[in-house]
């Protein structure tokens, strides 16, 4: 396919969107409960197992750990369900869109912080009695929410980038910094996920009450609904708005 001005389009990831069918290699398969709600489960395909995933498989994060998520897209927001399916006891969600902090106080979040207001680095180690958080996790993945993740962290805690940079974008941070304090720097790629190990798991969870995927369900619609739901997710009004065919 090709825009009128020539530029050749290709499939996303490289594996298309918004098809009845589409083949694929068996091990690229994962079978789930088929009484599950598929609008539902079907989120862990993409952006709520990358949030989830950022936080217990990459983060680590264990019961009484203090955490940070910045950026409460739909991928922040799960990853404060994980952070709460975990057991952290103290979870700090950042944003400057006051829907998307409600959306995470409703996911788990305990503190939230508007860092269009408020210095997110002061006001995460006030939370967490001045030393920082155990995980600090940037679901935004700019240069900026990577500095205050870095420094919003405990010296021996860990930071999580799950948020994609542009190609453009570089960091800059001071060596000494990085040495000195010690801890873990890791990237997520879709949640550090084992498919065939934690989608059963957390549909498991989904059915048993503990994990919420309904939650980010914020609406069911048709294929000519589209391009009215990419409008809503750039005003922040919803999590996920998902096509039913």
């Amino acid at each position: 396919m090709t825009l009128e001005d020539g530029t050749e389009l290709s499939a996303a990831l490289g594996i298309g969107a918004f098809i009845e069918k589409t083949l694929v290699a068996a091990g690229q398969c994962t079978k789930v409960d088929p009484d599950a709600d598929a609008a539902a489960i079907g989120l862990l395909g993409c952006g709520v197992m990358a949030g989830l995933g950022a936080a217990i498989n990459t983060g680590g994060v264990k019961r009484g750990d203090t955490v940070a998520v910045i950026g409460c897209g739909g991928v922040g927001v799960a990853a404060i369900a994980g952070a709460a399916l975990a057991g952290a006891t103290t979870i700090i969600a950042v944003d400057i869109d006051a829907k998307k902090l409600a959306h995470a106080k409703e996911l788990g979040a305990t503190h939230t912080v508007d860092s269009s207001a408020t210095d997110p680095v002061e006001k995460i180690r006030e939370l967490t009695d001045g030393f920082g958080a155990d995980v600090v996790i940037d679901a935004v993945g700019r240069p900026e929410t990577y500095k205050q993740a870095f420094y919003a962290r405990d010296l021996a805690g860990t930071v999580v980038l799950v948020g994609v940079p542009t190609p453009e974008m570089t960091l800059e941070l001071p060596l000494l910094d990085v040495f000195g304090r010690g801890g873990s720097l890791k990237s997520s790629w879709y949640g550090d996920c084992l498919p065939s190990r934690d989608f059963p798991m957390l549909i498991s969870l989904y059915k048993q009450g503990k994990l919420d995927l309904d939650a980010f369900v914020t609406e069911r619609i048709t294929i000519d609904q589209v391009e009215e739901a990419f409008e809503k997710m750039h005003t922040g009004s919803v999590l996920r708005s998902v096509v039913e065919l």
